[in-house]
């Protein structure tokens, strides 16, 4: 599943490719799973719409959405690459709403030119004034497609890149779960996924076993760290190209040639050579090494 360094690479392509662009119409799938919102609501939502920005929340891909007259212009007038324009004259009568895109364990979300192939699985074809599509294909179909109005999305869970460590330690302090299901726990850390805390644990030294209620501010701070540390490198490195991940110009990430210990059972530790173990954790496979991590 795409975590948090897959999602935020997808919505920074997607933001520098199609902000300013008009949603045109939309077709939508007839399978229901898919549509988290009804196929009206979100064709009301997103259709003739302004496309403001696109950026992360957790692991969603948001599009924040403007229907007005800047809208309608650009519509009618098809550019190459449609700018907002702001005049305050040209605000009036507008409506905002929000295209919410999660992928699931196999999504994709691409912006393709209309006579490439449509691939099976695709659930979502949004038509855009530039004359190009943005396409949503998911295999698996565990991806959901929403909309909200007037900004009113929020999920749950603090964004790990923006927590300070005062409020990191509060979140886990006192709680008996293992460590590592907490950090998986979405409703406390929004976006951190099974590949990242496998990383941030190892290089913070800490076994994914172990009990957060026994953590002290010390290892919650070399966590807090760790884990800042490891998403920004995910980031910067397009993801984790596992099985089916790929950005929205469709090339795959290169972090996982950096992973220390996920998906590296049996193989020598880079740091003591000891060979790396492998445990279910709440369902989960985690990677670690048994003489670094305490």
């Amino acid at each position: 599943m795409p975590e948090l360094p897959e999602v935020e690479t997808i919505a920074r392509g997607l933001a520098e490719r199609v902000t300013g662009d008009v949603i045109e119409s939309i077709w939508l799938t007839s399978k229901p799973q898919t549509l988290k919102s009804s196929a009206q609501e979100i064709a009301a939502a997103t259709e003739n719409t302004l496309i403001l920005n696109v950026h992360r929340m957790g692991k969603h891909i948001i599009f924040d959405l403007e229907r007005n007259a800047v809208a309608s212009a650009h519509r009618a007038a098809k550019p190459v690459k449609a700018k907002p324009l702001r005049r305050r004259s040209e605000l009036s009568e507008t409506t905002k709403s929000q295209w919410i895109v999660h992928l699931g364990m196999t999504g994709r979300l691409q912006v393709c030119e209309p006579h490439s192939e449509i691939l099976k699985h695709t659930h979502a074809i949004a038509k855009l004034a530039s004359g190009r599509e943005l396409r949503f294909v998911d295999p698996r179909r565990f991806g959901r497609l929403s909309v909200a109005t007037n900004g009113a999305f929020e999920t749950l869970g603090t964004e790990p890149l923006e927590a300070a460590l005062g409020t990191f330690v509060a979140l886990f302090r006192g709680r008996k779960t293992p460590i590592k299901s907490a950090l998986l726990n979405q409703k406390l850390l929004r976006g951190v996924g099974n590949i990242y805390a496998d990383e941030a644990l190892f290089r913070a030294g800490i076994r994914p076993r172990r009990r957060a209620s026994t953590l002290s501010r010390e290892p919650f701070a070399r966590l807090h760290s760790s884990l800042k540390e490891v998403l920004h490198e995910a980031i910067a490195a397009g993801g984790s190209s596992i099985s089916d991940y790929v950005n929205s110009s469709g090339d795959e990430g290169f972090f996982q040639l950096q992973h220390r210990v996920y998906g590296r059972e049996g193989e020598p530790c880079l740091v003591c050579k000891t060979p790396i173990k492998r445990v279910v954790i709440g369902g989960r496979s985690s990677h670690y090494c048994p003489k670094c991590q305490k």
